[in-house]
């Protein structure tokens, strides 16, 4: 016992199983950290605490870990091989001095923030030449626009000014720099000539730059050009400042047109929302890239194929929407250029960037449930008004998630069977009398005669020839009449009151005044008409 070797492994042994037990533990809260279910929960009781109005120092806490989480947990794409340390988040707005937003505007500088982001990706940026700007409110006429002196790769969600169709700042952003008024003035005359734009782009990459300086402008030699629809030209100055520019600029671009090609300078790229910019700015980098190396290799115009427009089959043009659904489901509306956009988004979340984007599609296929039998149970059958689905936001997903786990038992039982059963005998006069019920599959014993049913749609028990706008507007007005506490059974029969008042008495009455016997049937109540008419004929003549 006394051996050096022995005491050595005998004091080794609790070191090591102390070691494993904290591996053991450092690996199941890894796995919690890394667990989507876990983010979502920490994510919707941030939100709550925050709805709330609980901007407490445990709260912005919670929602540094979440965003930690967002940045360390495994990525469904390939990530970056540079250090999260080396990548400036895009949605830096958790602080609570942070400025008053607008409904919806965190989402846009979120937006705006992550466009930067990818000019800068795509090697578009220019030195910081590149504009993105977007219309928050229609109302007061206030757009997002990035301070000069900012690369796109240091954009952020925070930094970005607010300004008024003048360029006069309204917000500061989180830095010091002030946007150039000079710029921007390209983009207040846009804005005010076309009301339905909401986000513009403008690129000077040297293909845009080339194109914009050849006479033939952007030719349709591929398919990227042919997605861009109308393209309009204008003699750009430096500046629009002038009446009879902003007129000009108006004629050039008419009220549909969304490509813009500035002479000798660059292109534009105007949209209904940021995701429909980015695609439109995206192709028309595309197509000037083609038609730069195009003209290269073929040495002139004349020696390429243009293509008719008219002719071609394009999917959709520019400020379409498109429908996504089954031929029995309901169809989703999607804008131009979502899909593509949300993709980008998951790239650079993947990268380490924390877009702060609000995806609308899942990523990941949710798994089938199994379809029951029985939707509803005949007992609360009513009409289903099929409405269009919108986009919810995850707190009230949540609250719809929790209430189908409160109505679960609705799903059972999966099939009925229509039963005849008898009546018990009431008095000795009639024979035995049957009534038709519904039960489930279990309960109808082997020998009984039934028929089962299987229940396919939620209105299948409502009445034929039932009119749904009928039902909706005395939905409604109940609605109504609970709304003013004015209740009531319905409508009243008088017949049936009287029934009720004359049948009505107490024990002691019937005893003092018995009740008279039945009148005995009326020979004529079985006759037609025929033979009563027959019959009249009949007792005349005998007179």
């Amino acid at each position: 016992q006394e051996d050096p070797e022995f005491l050595r492994a005998r004091s080794g042994a609790g070191d090591l199983r102390q070691d494993f037990n904290l591996m053991e533990q450092k690996k199941r809260v890894t796995m919690i950290l890394q667990s989507p279910s876990f983010r979502e929960e920490l994510e919707s009781l941030i939100q709550e605490q925050m709805k709330k109005g609980n901007n407490s120092a445990h709260v912005w806490a919670l929602r540094q870990i979440a965003d930690f989480m967002a940045t360390t947990s495994p990525a469904a794409l390939p990530t970056s091989p540079m250090g999260l340390a080396s990548v400036t988040p895009i949605n830096d707005l958790h602080g609570t001095e942070g400025p008053a937003l607008a409904k919806g505007e965190r989402l846009m500088r979120c937006k705006v923030g992550s466009i930067h982001r990818l000019l800068d990706l795509y090697g578009w940026a220019q030195l910081g030449h590149a504009a993105v700007t977007l219309r928050v409110s229609k109302e007061q006429e206030h757009f997002l626009v990035a301070p000069q002196g900012l690369a796109c790769s240091e954009v952020t969600a925070a930094s970005l000014v607010k300004v008024n169709v003048l360029g006069a700042v309204v917000e500061q952003g989180s830095t010091g720099f002030t946007p150039d008024a000079r710029s921007f003035s390209l983009h207040a005359a846009i804005y005010a000539a076309r009301p339905d734009i909401r986000c513009i782009v403008r690129l000077h990459t040297p293909a845009a730059a080339a194109v914009s300086a050849m006479r033939c402008g952007l030719l349709p030699i591929s398919h990227a050009a042919l997605l861009l629809g109308d393209v309009a030209y204008f003699d750009f100055r430096g500046e629009v400042e002038d009446e009879a520019d902003r007129v000009e600029l108006q004629k050039c671009l008419g009220p549909t047109c969304k490509i813009l090609v500035l002479r000798n300078h660059g292109v534009l790229a105007l949209g209904d929302t940021a995701e429909e910019a980015f695609y439109s700015i995206f192709h028309l980098q595309a197509a000037c890239e083609v038609q730069v190396s195009a003209l290269a290799s073929a040495g002139g115009a004349e020696n390429l194929i243009v293509l008719e427009r008219a002719q071609q089959r394009v999917p959709h043009g520019l400020g379409a929407v498109r429908r996504a659904g089954t031929t029995f489901g309901p169809l989703h509306k999607s804008r131009l250029g979502e899909h593509e956009f949300e993709a980008l988004m998951r790239m650079l979340d993947n990268l380490g960037y924390r877009t702060g984007y609000t995806y609308r599609y899942p990523f990941v296929q949710e798994k089938s449930k199994p379809k029951s039998d029985v939707l509803i149970p005949a007992t609360v059958t009513a009409f289903v008004f099929e409405e269009e689905p919108a986009g919810t936001p995850a707190l009230r997903q949540h609250a719809q998630k929790q209430q189908k786990e409160k109505t679960r038992w609705l799903n059972t039982p999966n099939t009925y069977t229509r039963v005849n059963l008898a009546e018990e005998p009431q008095g000795s006069v009639g024979g035995q009398r049957t009534k038709t019920t519904w039960l489930r599959a279990d309960e109808v014993e082997k020998g009984s005669s039934g028929t089962p049913i299987r229940i396919e749609n939620p209105n299948q028990f409502v009445p034929l020839y039932t009119d749904p706008q009928e039902v909706l507007e005395m939905r409604n007005k109940i609605r109504e009449q609970n709304r003013q506490d004015v209740k009531s059974a319905g409508p009243q029969s008088q017949l049936l009151a009287s029934v009720i008042a004359e049948t009505s008495r107490s024990p002691v009455w019937h005893l003092c005044h018995p009740v008279s016997p039945p009148e005995p049937p009326n020979p004529f109540s079985q006759l037609t008409d025929q033979e009563l008419e027959e019959y009249k004929q009949e007792v005349e003549r005998k007179k």
